[in-house]
């Protein structure tokens, strides 16, 4: 792959997410794509860290940027690190694609000392108008159709909470995503991301 088709700045989504991750953070980044959030957090907050990435295109775009990449499955869990050897585990739209999704919540709460998932909120109102008029919706976040997508699950604000509630997942921060912008009245009805920081009990 060349630098060429390599996008420079990461989107306006995940600068925001990377507000989140404090200043010279050890940071874990699961499923983290062409690498462009943790090239950022490395060259704006000072952060260290690896990202884990299976798809042989993308390792290979993280290797251009210059970030330390991993390749494996996270079906597999995160055996390979140590209970809070991170400052911040990453799982940007990565959970609704896990078999695994629950497991690999808790090992993020293991391994990290803060967790910060995002992911589509289906709770988000064009999907439900779409499920109220009898078909299942495509949006900029969920792009596929029904029969071709590779999210094998789809959630919302309020089913996280119940997740991590169920985990002893401690809440510290929650919001949604519109075109970069957070929203905090009614997410889990405006904003067509959900995104939270937590830590484990």
């Amino acid at each position: 792959m060349t630098d060429a088709l390599i996008p420079t700045q990461p989107s306006a989504d995940l600068l925001s997410i990377a507000r989140l991750v404090p200043h010279g953070s050890r940071v874990l980044d699961l499923g983290c794509g062409t690498g462009a959030l943790l090239a950022h957090l490395i060259a704006e907050r000072g952060c260290s860290g690896y990202g884990v990435e299976i798809n042989d295109a993308n390792v290979q775009a993280c290797v251009a940027r210059g970030v330390n990449v991993i390749q494996f499955n996270l079906e597999d869990g995160l055996t390979l690190f140590g209970d809070r050897s991170l400052d911040v585990v990453l799982q940007i739209d990565t959970l609704q694609h896990l078999r695994n999704a629950e497991t690999m919540l808790r090992e993020t709460a293991r391994v990290g000392r803060t967790g910060i998932v995002a992911f589509p909120n289906f709770g988000h109102w064009p999907n439900r108008l779409a499920v109220l008029r009898g078909r299942m919706p495509v949006t900029k976040v969920l792009p596929y159709q029904w029969y071709d997508t590779p999210n094998i699950r789809v959630g919302t604000l309020q089913d996280f909470e119940a997740l991590a509630l169920q985990n002893s997942l401690r809440i510290e921060d929650r919001f949604g995503l519109q075109n970069g912008r957070e929203v905090r009245w009614w997410p889990n009805a405006r904003a067509i991301r959900a995104v939270f920081k937590f830590q484990g009990s």
